[in-house]
């Protein structure tokens, strides 16, 4: 076992040792504080209740709230209503009165209650979308760029299952003949986001390529325009076998090689 293997196990007994279950005084929810934050480093809680047989869970309206804040009124723009509602359906997350939400069963709670957060991480990501930011998330600024791509098809928002029975979902897979590229476009990346993408990527590889026998790559694209990526972060992906590309340096012939040399 490697330093990276040490690290995805770490990263694993973080997530369990950071999240925290709590009952409402007075209420049928529970909440669960997650150790994942939102767009101003608070905690991401969610909230679950038992109804008719099946679990509820909710974030409460917290997600909506937190944009309006930034300055992102979902319900006044087209454009942001269509992104919201493109994530909620990738996650199988519905919108109910300002409310991210969803019903599970015992048998599938933890994949509904992994749904949901990865809905909420990826609808606040929508803030970038406030008056004098950028007006379109990093996935769409990445899609661009693969069009832009001779010979290259590409299936967005694509699910897969791993080992561990969870499905996971990549902005993008490349399928070539003998091999497979899965795609994670970073817009920042730290050390939540990476050891997720690590642990994701290693975890669906290995079914992949029993299923297929193709040898399944995973790609990095990282926006780097106005931030520093750290070197240890594009070491670990190294270390664990994983290519990156930095946005800044796409057009970089080693770089677009990467998403070719593997057809």
């Amino acid at each position: 076992m490697n330093n990276i293997d040490h690290l995805v196990n770490d990263y694993y007994r973080f997530l369990r040792e950071k999240t925290l279950v709590a009952a409402i005084q007075g209420s049928e929810w529970v909440e669960i504080s997650t150790p994942f934050t939102d767009v101003y480093n608070d905690t991401i809680d969610i909230f679950a209740k038992k109804q008719n047989g099946d679990i509820i869970l909710s974030d409460d309206g917290q997600t909506l709230r937190n944009l309006e804040l930034s300055g992102v009124e979902i319900s006044k723009s087209p454009k942001r209503k269509s992104l919201l509602d493109s994530i909620l359906l990738n996650y199988g997350v519905s919108l109910q009165n300002d409310e991210l939400s969803t019903k599970a069963t015992e048998q599938n709670f933890p994949q509904k209650k992994h749904n949901l957060i990865s809905a909420i991480a990826e609808a606040n990501d929508l803030y970038v979308l406030a008056k004098h930011t950028v007006a379109s998330i990093f996935r769409e600024d990445v899609k661009i760029y693969l069009d832009e791509q001779e010979n290259i098809i590409y299936t967005p928002y694509f699910i897969s299952k791993g080992s561990v029975g969870l499905e996971f979902t990549f902005d993008f897979q490349i399928a070539y003949r003998h091999t497979e590229i899965l795609i994670k476009a970073f817009n920042s990346i730290n050390k939540f986001n990476l050891p997720h993408f690590l642990f994701t990527w290693d975890d669906v590889k290995q079914v992949r390529e029993k299923q297929t026998q193709k040898q399944v790559h995973g790609l990095a694209i990282i926006n780097d325009e106005k931030r520093e990526v750290k070197q240890e972060y594009l070491e670990a992906l190294q270390n664990k076998g994983a290519q990156y590309i930095l946005w800044s340096e796409r057009h970089k012939p080693d770089n677009l090689k990467l998403l070719k040399e593997a057809a």
